[in-house]
C-alpha cells in the first residue's frame, strides 16, 4: 500500500509541484489549502507524513504543528514545515512546536524527497 503524504499548502502551484513528484515516486497525495482543512485531513486520512505552510489562511502552521504533535493519536506523524519565512526565530519556533524537518522556500526538491523518505524509512506503523 502507497504511502500517504498531506501536503499544506494555500499556493495552488507548490500543491501541484510537489503532487506531481510525489506521485511519480509512488506515493498517495492529499493536500489541503489551509490550516483546519489540514486538521481535518490529518485526522480522518492518518498520513504517514505531513508537509506543512507556515503561512495559512484559518489557523496557521505552528498551531496546526503542535495540535498534531500534542495529540497521542498523532504525535507519530513526522511533520515537515515548508515556508518562505527563513530567520532562526521562526525555525526555532517550528522546532518548538514539533516539526522534524524544517525547508525554506525556495527548497531544493531532491533534498526534500530524500529527507520524506528518510523520516518514513525511519516511522514504523502505529
Amino acid at each position: 500500500m502507497a504511502q500517504k503524504v498531506l501536503i499544506v499548502d494555500d499556493e495552488e502551484d507548490i500543491v501541484t509541484a510537489l503532487s506531481i513528484r510525489l506521485k511519480a515516486l509512488g506515493y498517495e497525495v492529499i493536500t489541503a489549502g489551509d490550516g483546519m482543512a489540514a486538521l481535518e485531513a490529518a485526522r480522518s486520512q492518518n498520513p504517514d507524513i505531513i508537509l506543512l505552510d507556515i503561512m495559512l489562511p484559518k489557523l496557521d502552521g505552528y498551531k496546526v504543528c503542535r495540535m498534531l504533535k500534542f495529540d497521542e493519536k498523532f504525535r507519530h506523524i513526522p511533520i515537515i514545515m515548508i515556508t518562505a519565512k527563513v530567520a532562526d526565530a521562526n525555525k526555532k519556533m517550528g522546532t518548538e512546536m514539533g516539526a522534524d524537518a524544517y525547508f525554506t522556500k525556495p527548497f531544493n526538491p531532491e533534498e526534500l524527497m530524500s529527507r520524506i523518505k528518510d523520516l518514513l524509512s525511519g516511522r514504523k506503523k502505529a
